[in-house]
């Protein structure tokens, strides 16, 4: 079983740390890691699509994401939005993961890690590649870009992906996710999400995807042994 990880990632990557809000390290990098054997791992336990079969486990033990990324991470700016601040540090009295994927009539988009860390850079380490440094960090935000959305937030309340997109300023809508363009079909822990797609809450261990034109197969997630 994994260990929840806090501790081998922020060694690994220590040294290229950007000054944070405040003067302190704000990046998400230092918050999460996994064993080092993880690394060269492989898996197809995201369900029946194709899309990261045999993909390398990211640092989060979740397959990171193939394909173009559906918007650029840097896109994310440091205003409050919709009550969301963007702090010095991680807040953890509410701490959650949900899972967003993205297929373009049928292929695969990644969403980037970084999102929510504003200044962030994506870093290849042997845990894979993560999002260090940055200027302060949200409570919604992604460490990797294996499709987690991390939120941490100094009081429980429910977020939703309307939310997300909005600290990320990005469009999402029924015919728009990111610079991705065409109808849109939701399908959420795999049944259709028949509502607005900004109204998808993100709940622990929610599984949203979202298929831009043809529809494919649902991946599941698999959250065992991540520590998520």
């Amino acid at each position: 079983m994994r260990v929840h990880r806090t501790i081998v990632l922020a060694m690994l990557i220590g040294a290229l740390l950007l000054a944070g809000c405040g003067g302190k390290n704000s990046s998400s990098s230092t918050t999460q890691s996994s064993s080092a054997s993880d690394s060269s791992n492989t898996t197809s336990s995201s369900g029946s699509g194709s899309s990261n079969t045999q993909a390398q486990l990211g640092f989060e033990g979740i397959p990171i994401q193939t394909g173009a990324a559906v918007a650029p991470a840097s896109t994310t700016q440091t205003g409050t939005v919709n009550g969301i601040q963007c702090g010095s540090k991680e807040q953890l009295a509410y701490h959650i993961h949900a899972h967003l994927t993205v297929f373009d009539n049928g292929q695969a988009r990644s969403i980037p890690g970084g999102i929510g860390i504003p200044g962030s850079q994506v870093v290849q380490t042997t845990e894979g590649p993560v999002a260090s440094g940055g200027q302060c960090i949200y409570w919604l935000h992604t460490h990797a870009p294996d499709g987690v959305i991390h939120v941490e937030s100094p009081t429980q309340r429910i977020y939703t992906l309307g939310d997300f997109f909005n600290e990320w300023h990005q469009p999402l809508s029924a015919n728009q996710v990111g610079d991705v363009k065409g109808k849109i079909s939701a399908i959420v822990d795999g049944k259709p999400w028949t509502k607005s797609i900004r109204a998808i809450p993100l709940d622990p261990h929610q599984v949203i995807q979202l298929d831009v034109g043809s529809p494919v197969p649902f991946e599941t997630v698999n959250w065992n042994g991540t520590g998520l």
